[in-house]
């Protein structure tokens, strides 16, 4: 009877996959329990066919680099092992039989929150049971670290690369951190900075932390799927791996490292409204372009949805989100998807509040009005603000920013500005590829004028670049 029971829980989790898909996952688990480790050619005659730790790595360093680093490796096969079979005693062999490995598969790729809990549990810490904040903060920091390294040895990086962006390593923690931030005791509370990390969570608290962080299984789907290379090939029942990464254009053979990273491109595209995820481009970087206001407006003006991040002379680096395209005028512009974030030293994203409508704003020349670009709060108090002497800015949030209810994002109240880039998301207005790059003295026509009274030539005619070709940065 107990085969016959072993057998349906087999067979339900296995009716999970299209046929393809079981196919896939055969020919995977044949391969890992075939001649793929050094015992293995000798083993597989005897008993069914099973698979060792050792089968793992093997086949993860059969290749000049590993798909995944070495730790992960070792908590997917910890994770296989956690899957009790029934009328088997559990967890004393150290192979893992297909039925373990079909299960393990299913439970992350297709089950629920409750199906995947013990198996996370078990990759968090071999023994289960309740947990410490750092180890949890181990197993996210592995997770993430994983995600991008196996994005990087696939090339599904979408013109991004580990090159042309910031280093990661920074990000991994400032991501993880967030996360772990949504770690609730039963009671509501949230544990912070070193109480976390000596907390005891038990199962209930991490279920409910994997139901609302929707990335820890997406982190581990892509894990799963490109580092042991499975279903990876197949349409995504899903599309939440689909737009992990943004295609990244503009940046490509010209020499610039983007203020992002990995980790926040990932965190920061996840905020994004969905039509807007699948793409970004380099519209300005200070150190293409320049360090002036006028070039920065003549790049970004009727662009489309953009986001801003800067550098402050601290090293602090943060920006925010415009849904709508930069226009000049001395109107706030925008609407309540508009956000302000940070990147570091911490990631976070912060949101509409409802008090005001002061989304976005730009001006440029003007006598009566503040001359800048600024995002929240009011006129001299934005939660984010370049001033058109362009190298100044401002985050001011005493407690908080009243439009996004952000902290001061910037390491010191006023700042100087050190580099700043602008990225359009998701498609460009059908606009903005008629009208080519605007000068700001097409915007400000008055301007012009008074240049050409006083007799001054058009400094900015012989800075303005040819149109982008929508070059193809993959």
């Amino acid at each position: 009877k107990m085969g016959n029971a072993e057998s349906n829980a087999y067979q339900n989790h296995l009716s999970r996959f299209l046929p393809e898909e079981q196919s896939d996952i055969d020919g995977l688990f044949d391969t890992l329990s075939g001649s793929s480790g050094s015992g293995g050619a000798k083993n597989a005659k005897a008993a069914k066919k099973t698979m060792t730790l050792a089968a793992l790595q093997a086949r993860q360093s059969a290749h000049t680099r590993e798909p995944l680093p070495e730790p992960m490796t070792a908590r997917l096969y910890s994770g296989m092992k956690s899957i009790d079979l029934p009328g088997k005693s559990s967890g004393l062999s150290e192979q893992i039989a297909k039925e373990q490995f079909v299960i393990f598969m299913s439970n992350l790729l297709k089950g629920n929150a409750d199906e995947k809990i013990s198996i996370i549990m078990r990759m968090i810490a071999k023994t289960g049971g309740p947990l410490k904040g750092k180890q949890i903060q181990e197993f996210t920091e592995d997770l993430i670290t994983s995600v991008v390294h196996v994005l990087s040895y696939r090339k599904e990086l979408k013109g991004w690369s580990l090159e042309n962006t910031r280093d990661s390593s920074s990000g991994v923690k400032a991501l993880a951190s967030e996360l772990l931030s949504e770690l609730k005791l039963p009671d509501g509370t949230k544990p912070t900075g070193s109480q976390l990390l000596e907390t005891n969570f038990d199962r209930s608290v991490i279920e409910d932390w994997v139901y609302r962080v929707p990335q820890i299984s997406v982190f581990l789907s892509v894990v799963i799927r490109q580092g042991l290379h499975v279903l990876h090939s197949l349409p995504d029942q899903t599309n939440d791996i689909l737009n992990l990464v943004p295609h990244c254009k503009g940046i490509k053979g010209r020499g610039v490292v983007s203020l992002f990273d990995i980790p926040a491109i990932i965190y920061i595209n996840s905020h994004l409204p969905a039509e807007m995820q699948h793409k970004w481009q380099l519209l300005f970087s200070s150190r293409l372009h320049g360090e002036s206001f006028s070039q920065l407006c003549a790049h970004i003006v009727s662009k489309g949805p953009c986001l801003v991040i800067i550098r402050d002379s601290d090293g602090f680096l943060f920006g925010g989100f415009a849904s709508h395209s930069w226009e000049v005028k001395p109107q706030f512009q925008g609407d309540n998807r508009c956000f302000l974030f940070s990147v570091f030293p911490t990631l976070a994203v912060y949101t509409y509040t409802g008090y005001n409508d002061h989304f976005m704003y730009l001006n440029h020349g003007q006598q009566t009005m503040p001359n800048g670009l600024g995002m929240g709060g009011q006129h001299g108090y934005f939660g984010l603000w370049i001033d058109s002497d362009y190298g100044k800015g401002h985050s001011k949030a005493k407690p908080r920013c009243t439009t996004y209810n952000s902290p001061q994002l910037s390491a010191k109240e006023d700042f100087t500005l050190d580099a700043m880039e602008v990225w359009a998301v998701g498609d460009a207005p059908e606009s903005a590829g008629k009208k080519g790059k605007k000068s700001i003295l097409d915007v400000d026509p008055q301007a012009q004028a008074l240049l050409e009274m006083a007799g001054k030539s058009r400094q900015s005619e012989g800075l303005r670049e040819p149109m982008e070709e929508e070059e193809d940065d993959d």
